[in-house]
């Protein structure tokens, strides 16, 4: 191996073995979570579209979802319109502005999110068992500071 390239794979300062230890727990803890919508036959990333429009109350507009979730604008259509045929939610004209519109969690999506949010929730609370709740509560704490530095 290239010396000059061992201090960034083999000899990693603390905050690079940090970096990566939280890299690969946050893929293993959201392949629990995928596994758990694949097992089921749905979309992880559209199940999340249906939680953030409800966490805003049942509607919300295009551009606040799409920074809620980390998308651009001009993504968010594309992933609303398989949502959309699937009766999931609808979108309809802003009452005040007309130029925009309006996501809305249809019945039926909310449906959905009460047969499989349990279950999904289970299974990551399953994988997060072995931290008590001090240590979670911990974790937290640790990741906002993280978060919001």
């Amino acid at each position: 191996m290239n010396e000059h390239l061992q201090p960034f794979v083999l000899k990693q300062p603390l905050h690079t073995q940090a970096f990566f230890t939280l890299v690969h727990t946050t893929a293993s803890l959201v392949s629990v979570s995928d596994k758990y919508w694949q097992s089921k036959g749905l979309n992880g990333a559209r199940i999340r579209i249906l939680v953030e429009i409800s966490k805003q109350g049942g509607t919300i507009l295009p551009s606040t979802l799409a920074h809620n979730i980390g998308v651009t604008k001009a993504n968010i259509s594309l992933l609303l319109t398989p949502l959309e045929k699937d009766g999931w939610i609808t979108r309809s004209n802003h009452t005040q502005d007309g130029r925009k519109s309006v996501i809305s969690i249809t019945g039926e999506g909310q449906r959905l999110l009460l047969e499989h949010l349990p279950g999904n929730r289970e299974a990551i609370a399953e994988r997060m068992q072995g931290l008590d709740e001090q240590e979670l509560r911990q974790l937290i704490v640790l990741l906002e500071k993280l978060n919001n530095s």
